[in-house]
């Protein structure tokens, strides 16, 4: 199910502004900037907040839509399992309890948001790959019809 080019708008800006908050403050020398490392971590969370709203309204329109009609089931899980792990993980940064654990958590959610936009580039285009062989395939029927 395509969505509308002003929610991809605000779902591509959010994303690209969680994956930059959260690059540059891994790269940013926090002893130099810890201002702005602090700065940077809150607009990461507040980007946060806006995708999780962001991701509640997809599940119930494209996600769901998507579900029923068979297309892009495959990748929509990928996407699906790893926003998961990205909630999960950010969650278990704030909480978790002790110094070995938080460090592991920390490590799966850098590598799972830095692998997200290319995860997000692969859904959208095998997504479009499969809008347009369903077209090719109406075509094909309504030719032989005819």
């Amino acid at each position: 199910m395509r969505l509308s080019a002003r929610f991809q708008a605000v779902l591509y800006l959010t994303v690209g502004a969680l994956v930059v908050t959260g690059t540059v403050w891994l790269l940013l020398d926090r002893a130099t900037w810890p201002e702005t490392a602090t700065y940077l971590l809150r607009l990461h969370g507040a980007a946060a907040m806006v995708t999780l709203v962001l991701l509640g309204t997809l599940l119930p329109l494209h996600v769901r839509v998507g579900w029923r009609r068979g297309r892009n089931v495959a990748s929509g899980i990928v996407m699906l399992a790893t926003n998961g792990a990205l909630v999960l993980t950010a969650f278990g940064l704030y909480y978790a309890g002790s110094e070995s654990l938080r460090h592991w958590t920390s490590a799966l959610h850098t590598a799972i948001g830095l692998a997200l936009p290319l995860l997000i580039v692969a859904h959208v285009v095998l997504g479009r790959r499969a809008r347009r062989a369903a077209a090719r395939q109406r075509l094909t029927a309504l030719r032989q019809g005819l």
